[in-house]
């Protein structure tokens, strides 16, 4: 009895250290895996912030070859729109020097630093209004003979232009604060977050006169200059990188909250603007699933025009011929069941007229449809046909040894024949349909004359089809 309760305690004690054991492991493990995480994301190590700081104001400044590098890329770049050249755009966006100012406004605001601050934005106004002008005047004297895809692009920012800007910004910060400026990064960050062609297509809008393109563009611009800098100032304060003192305490203190107060006023318009484009967007996918599941399938209605009205949250439809009470109400009903078109009024138009233009239009679609049917069905009819070739070829397939009892049945039959081959093949009459011929060549005795020979090809003829249980059978050769 004792010796059991001795085994029992030693078994008890080895699975205590037994789970201890595994409980040890596993926090190694874990520990292990921590310090993995945080050496593999953690770049607080590779930085080097007094060369960051010198870097970025280098770049702030702008006179002399820089103001020429921007006017020449804007140049580049409106060239670009108007010949609505990808390539030619992404060349602008790498010499454009605009990035400078926006880092130096993060910069500043991050380290206390008013008076980087006033330069910066100094420098991004001048900057601002040299490429407005440039493009002004550009567009003035070459204007688009039609609006692009290049252009259009940038007249209507959406929630992917906000999540651009942001984080190729974050890329931007680090990539300059760590030791050795990785390049690649620049260039890449440049061409993503795309400041010039919004400057571009704004100043297409003033000289064309359309300020629903000179806001839209400008409102891209904005966005891509406030997101940059939000994320710079971001970066700059998990970095710590050192405040700004100051001699004079009550200074640095008054510098403080005006500091604060920037970083709070740009802050706020790019958080309300990051919701309103968000819901922007949610919006215009709500629409389009709303069109195209309850409207676009639907072969009873035809919609001819349909707007959507975000800031009076209200969607017009105007359909080409009537519509009924409960066709309406249904249409209603079913914008209910989207999330962010609930509180969306609908307004539907029938047109009760339908106009002879109207009239041939439908009668166009409708030709087009029955063409499109029949194209099906010749392509199926001729894959039947060619289906029905391949059975009846396999069917009256002709294997080795009973054509070597065909020929030598010939030869007995025909002692004048010196040559006899059998084949199948396909010929078309009328260039549609195809048919299966069964074809036998011959050579005679050169002492037949033509008419015996003739004579001798039709009974050859008629013995084959016989032979081969074949409707017709053609006899070519000498």
């Amino acid at each position: 009895m004792m010796e059991n309760n001795l085994n029992q305690d030693l078994h008890n004690t080895n699975s205590e250290d037994s789970k201890a054991a595994i409980k040890a492991d596993a926090k190694g493990l874990w520990a292990s895996l921590k310090t993995f995480v945080i050496e593999l994301l953690d770049f607080r190590h590779d930085t080097d912030r007094e060369a960051t700081i010198a870097a970025i104001k280098a770049d702030i400044p702008f006179k002399g070859a820089t103001a020429w590098i921007l006017i020449c890329s804007i140049f580049v770049a409106s060239v670009g729109l108007n010949a609505d050249s990808t390539a030619v755009v992404i060349g602008a966006m790498l010499i454009s020097p605009l990035m400078g100012p926006i880092l130096g406004i993060g910069l500043s605001i991050a380290i206390n630093d008013i008076d980087t601050l006033r330069k910066s934005l100094i420098n991004l106004a001048t900057m601002l209004v040299l490429s407005l002008l440039t493009a002004f005047m550009f567009f003035y004297l070459f204007p688009l003979s039609q609006d692009n895809s290049e252009l259009l692009g940038r007249v209507k920012p959406d929630i992917r232009d906000v999540l651009i800007a942001f984080f190729g910004g974050l890329a931007l910060i680090i990539a300059r604060t760590k030791k050795g400026t990785i390049a690649s990064v620049i260039f890449g960050v440049a061409i993503a977050t795309a400041l010039m062609p919004p400057l571009c297509t704004a100043g297409y809008g003033l000289s064309q006169g359309n300020f629903d393109y000179f806001f839209g563009a400008m409102y891209l611009f904005t966005i891509n200059t406030i997101f940059i800098a939000l994320a710079t100032f971001i970066v700059l304060k998990i970095l710590r990188f050192p405040m700004l003192r100051y001699a004079n305490s009550q200074r640095r203190k008054n510098i403080a909250r005006i500091v604060t107060f920037l970083a709070v006023a740009a802050m706020l318009p790019a958080g309300w603007t990051f919701y309103d484009v968000l819901q922007e967007t949610r919006y215009e996918q709500n629409y389009k699933t709303y069109l195209e599941s309850e409207i676009n399938q639907n072969d009873n209605l035809w919609l001819q025009r349909e707007t959507l009205d975000t800031e009076a949250k209200k969607i017009t439809l105007n359909f080409n011929g009537e519509i009924s009470e409960a066709t309406k109400s249904d249409l209603i009903n079913e914008l209910k069941g989207y999330e962010y078109l609930q509180e969306f009024s609908l307004v539907i138009n029938g047109n009760k007229n339908r106009s002879t233009d109207k009239i041939l239009e439908l009668y166009d679609m409708a030709i087009d449809k029955i063409e499109k049917r029949d194209s099906i069905i010749s392509s199926r009819n001729f894959t039947i046909d060619s289906l029905k070739l391949v059975l009846s070829s396999n069917k009256n397939e002709m294997d080795l040894n009973a054509f070597s009892n065909l020929s030598k049945d010939a030869k007995i039959q025909f002692s004048e024949l010196e040559f006899f081959g059998y084949a199948k093949m396909l010929s078309s009459s009328n260039f549609r349909s195809t048919d299966t011929i069964s074809v036998v060549k011959t050579q005679w005795n050169s002492s037949l004359s033509d008419s015996l020979v003739g004579l001798r090809k039709q009974a050859l003829k008629r013995w084959v089809e016989l032979e081969l249980n074949l409707d017709n059978v053609e006899v070519v050769g000498d």
